[in-house]
């Protein structure tokens, strides 16, 4: 083992990776917000002119494939109008936010999608550090499209980006939407909200 992987090993706490499968639901003419994304942009490669994606990082949009509508914007201001969605997504996203902000994100989320809309929100079980010494939390996925397979990871400072499914369904629910279905496997979750 090198010098470098023991530094590595010893900054970073890294789950086992995380295989997601993606299921195609949306239908051909829906209209489709991704909060977060740039950088690999599963949902824009899954869904390619359907998709609006939103980042506050230019350089993260410029990263991901062509197809989606690349804006850049803050999901906790979002500058669409009221009902202009017919699906919203967030993959891996929430876990960017800062707790104070998902909240936020949650009620503009919430606003901007059409009556009958579907959330589908993707993410990491993410634990308190509770004294460990690593400072990055890191979650490998392996993202299983019906057309192909993305390899991709996410990684976070952990102190302060706690995160579970309970309290992203608590918030969702204040900010007026209803859980339809919550899946956890692994370090990761999936929450449909309507």
């Amino acid at each position: 083992m090198s010098e470098h992987s023991t530094v590595a090993e010893d900054r970073m706490f890294q789950v086992n990776q995380q295989t997601i499968r993606i299921e195609d639901g949306f239908g051909d003419d829906d209209l489709i917000l991704d909060l977060g994304g740039g950088g690999e942009g599963v949902i824009g490669q899954l869904r390619g002119r359907q998709v609006v994606a939103i980042d506050t990082r230019r350089q993260e949009l410029e990263e991901c494939a062509s197809g989606p509508l690349k804006v850049v914007a803050d999901a906790t201001d979002l500058p669409f109008l009221d009902n202009a969605f017919d699906a919203i997504t967030a993959f891996f996203f929430l876990m960017y936010v800062p707790a104070a902000g998902r909240a936020s994100v949650l009620r503009e989320a919430r606003r901007v999608l059409r009556q009958g809309g579907v959330f589908h929100i993707w993410d990491a079980e993410i634990p308190p550090r509770d004294g460990r010494t690593q400072q990055l939390f890191v979650v490998p996925v392996r993202a299983e499209l019906p057309d192909r397979t993305i390899q991709t990871g996410y990684g976070v400072r952990w102190d302060g980006s706690e995160l579970s499914v309970d309290a992203v369904a608590q918030l969702a629910q204040e900010a007026g939407f209803t859980v339809d279905k919550i899946t956890r496997a692994g370090a990761h979750f999936q929450l449909t909200l309507t």
